[in-house]
This record gives C-alpha cells, structure tokens and sequence, in this order.
C-alpha cells in the first residue's frame, strides 16, 4: 500500500512539474490569436460572377487555390470580379487583396448554388468597423511610411480649394493645362494639376508624362531625357469632359533640377492632337508649399 501511494505521488509530481514547464513555455511565447485579422465571408457559383468594390485600387490578388478565378474588372481600376472555376468545390478556400491605399483584405470563400449576394461595397464600411477587417501594408516605393497615412494626406491636400500657383499652365484647342499647386512632406511632392475643357468635346487622357530635360536641347527629340515615374496618381486618370472640368494630384519622390535644366509636365490625348506641355523652372521647386499642422481627415 505504502508502495503504491510513493509510485502516486511520483506520478502526480511528474506531471504537475511537466504542466508548469509547458506552461511557462507558452507564457513566452504571445500567441497569434491576438493578431487575427478578420476574414470577409462570401459564397461564390459557377455560373454567376460576384463583384467587389474597394475604396482604392487593386494592386494585388493572390488566390487560395485553383477552385477561384479573379480578375480586375477591365479598366475599372477598383473592382474585382470573381467566380468559381468548378462546380461544387467542398473545401473551403480563400483569397486576399491589396489595395493603392494600403489596405489589406482577406477573404474566406464557399461555394454556394445560390449566393446570397452577389456584389459588395467595402466603401460602405464605417471606420471603426473596417479596421477589424483590414489593415495597413508598407509599400517599398514609400520608404516604410505607411500607406494609408499618405492616401490621407493625398485626398486632404487634393480638397482643398484654393489655387497657389498661377503663373504656370498652357492653352490651345480649348484645353487649359496648369500646375494649381505644389506641397512638400517627408522627401515628397505633391504636384496638384487641373485640366479645363473649354471646348464642345471631350477631352481623353491617354497619360502625364513628368521628364527633366536640358533647356539646350528643349527643341531636339532624339535627346535621352530622364523620366520620372509618379508613385501615386489620385484620382485615377480619365476623360474630362467638354464644358468642364478635371483635377488630379501625382506624388513623386523629391527631387531638385540643375542650372540647366527644366521640369516638363506633357498632358497627352488618347487618339487626338489636343496635347499639351508645362515647363517648371527649379526656383519653382524650391518653393513648394510647405505641409504644416494639416489635420488629416480621419474619416
């Protein structure tokens, strides 16, 4: 008896020492649990597609398995179409998207005969609701800031009304091209163009083109000029209609030009003539609006 009350007592100290080890190990660890990033649900069918409206752009989609099929919906830059590449796929799979604004969505999908619904709008998500879904991406080109916080500074200096640049622009043809404004903020600019459409027809923007150019070689078109690539363009890039009138802000890593040296700005039409060009002189550069104490519109 004695005997088998030690061999009890063993056992019972054995395994409380092996609890408390194994407990001490997981309180060294932070568990994952508390970095869960709610999924979307959403059923999807073979024989009908489902759309996703997001508040920016699509940057990126990576697909759960080959049971999906998603793509952005053609020049709608915003909109992702997605459907069931089989019949009555059991398991479920899922996919994730990145968006311009660098928001991260994951989505968690089943196969359904009949969805529910078919289309949604992530745009109709209140703020506080939405940050339990999605959350921010750094994006290299911006240097580790993250992306969200310059998608706000883009839409906030974008509303605001007032003109502080007056003396650069170009006209003909009816069209009016000019720089409206230009801010700096942490190594950034923010060029702030407006298109005007005087004319009877509509104006369709095939680009802007930003380039450094020489002031010697202005008139030769075989000379290699440095193009510079905007890192954001907001809103996206579309016609401006006759009779009115079209606004769009290009962010762009800082930069400053040599003596001889010019910033030209080229406004192109799509399947038309109606081109335009701006030159920008380095005193024009250094002078950029300085960002300061701007309230950021939390919406």
């Amino acid at each position: 008896m004695k005997l088998q009350s030690k061999i009890f007592f063993i056992l019972l100290f054995i395994l409380l020492t092996i609890s408390r080890v194994k407990s001490q190990e997981i309180q060294g660890f932070a568990s994952l649990q508390e970095a869960r990033l709610e999924p979307f649900k959403m059923e999807v069918t073979y024989n009908k597609t489902s759309h996703i409206l997001f508040p920016s752009p699509i940057r990126y989609v990576d697909l759960g398995s080959e049971s999906l099929i998603a793509n952005k919906a053609g020049d709608i830059a915003n909109v992702l179409r997605v459907k069931s590449s089989v019949r009555d796929f059991e398991e479920e799979t899922n996919f994730s998207v990145v968006t311009e604004d660098g928001r991260f969505y994951s989505f968690d999908v089943f196969y359904s005969t009949y969805p529910d619904t078919l289309s949604y709008d992530l745009s109709k998500l209140e703020r506080t609701k939405e940050q339990q879904y999605n959350t921010d991406v750094l994006f290299e080109e911006l240097e580790g800031e993250l992306s969200s916080l310059t998608e706000l500074m883009i839409k906030t200096l974008y509303e605001i009304p007032k003109r502080t640049i007056r003396h650069i622009g170009s006209k003909s043809f009816g069209i009016q091209f000019f720089l409206k404004s230009l801010y700096v903020y942490e190594g950034k600019f923010y060029f702030i163009m407006q298109i005007k459409n005087k004319s009877n027809l509509s104006f369709h923007i095939d680009f802007v083109n930003f380039k450094i150019a020489d002031k010697k070689n202005l008139k030769r078109t075989v000379v290699q000029d440095k193009i510079l690539s905007p890192l954001r363009i907001y809103p996206i890039l579309s016609t401006v209609h006759f009779q009115s009138n079209g606004e769009y802000l290009f962010l762009l890593d800082q930069f400053t030009l040599l003596e001889d040296q010019i910033l030209e700005i080229e406004l192109m039409e799509k399947d038309g003539g109606r081109h335009q060009k701006i030159q920008i002189e380095n005193s024009d550069l250094v002078h950029a609006k300085i960002v300061d104490d701007l309230h950021l519109k939390l919406k």
